[in-house]
């Protein structure tokens, strides 16, 4: 009975610690949210369990040892999947790998809780969840950031003045891609999307405002 609430236990500070890093994830409207992150932690820890114990009958079996690590290394290797699910490639862009990493990170804790490590799942909790929030916080200004433009406009050439006005606002431009062209009320209409990185402290009222110096185009997404 001892051993069954103390694995209960371990179950329940699993899926809290995991939900606790969701929660970041869901508050920055990422792929994965604290739902998936929750239950990455508790099936981790749920394996681990098994892992260590599953089998304790038969280690009193004369000539039978068990590696209690079996069942953990393969959750450490099968995480992956559901990491690779979270990155995306779009447009020279790609997004994801963060969360897939706190999954990956997330499971680990699932892991370590799994083993009865309390302290060192919490640790590396609040550690994952510093190197979300906080650094994010503290090298705002430091790096680069990319983001996808999507302009449409009856004037070609206008585009030409929108990349020069990037440019001179220290926006680098990846990418340009005029990707259709189409008969609307006002004749021929096209469309172009931009791959531009900044500096993280450029959001995307300052692209806006930039865009909006040139009235005749219209902003078609900004991601």
């Amino acid at each position: 009975m001892i051993i069954n609430l103390e694995f209960g236990l371990r179950l329940l500070v699993a899926g809290i610690l995991g939900a606790a890093i969701g929660l970041e994830r869901e508050y920055r409207a990422k792929e994965a949210g604290y739902r998936t992150h929750f239950l990455v932690s508790l099936g981790s820890a749920l394996l681990m369990i098994v892992s260590q114990y599953s089998c304790q009958d038969l280690l009193s079996t004369h000539g039978i040892s068990m590696d209690p690590s079996r069942i953990a290394s393969q959750v450490v290797t099968g995480i992956g999947f559901i990491g690779a699910g979270t990155i995306i490639l779009q447009k020279h862009i790609v997004r994801g790998l963060t969360t897939a990493a706190g999954i990956w990170t997330t499971a680990g804790i699932g892991l370590a809780v799994g083993a009865g490590m309390y302290t060192l799942g919490i640790a590396a909790t609040i550690l994952t969840l510093i190197g979300l929030e906080l650094l994010g916080r503290v090298f705002k200004s430091v790096g680069m950031k990319s983001s996808i433009i999507s302009l449409s406009s009856t004037n070609k050439d206008i585009f030409k003045e929108i990349a020069s006005l990037f440019k001179s606002k220290d926006y680098l431009i990846v990418s340009y891609q005029m990707e259709k062209e189409k008969y609307g009320e006002h004749g021929l209409i096209y469309q172009v999307t931009m791959v531009i990185k900044s500096k993280r402290n450029n959001d995307e009222g300052n692209l806006l405002s930039i865009i909006q110096e040139i009235p005749e185009v219209t902003v078609e997404r900004i991601e």
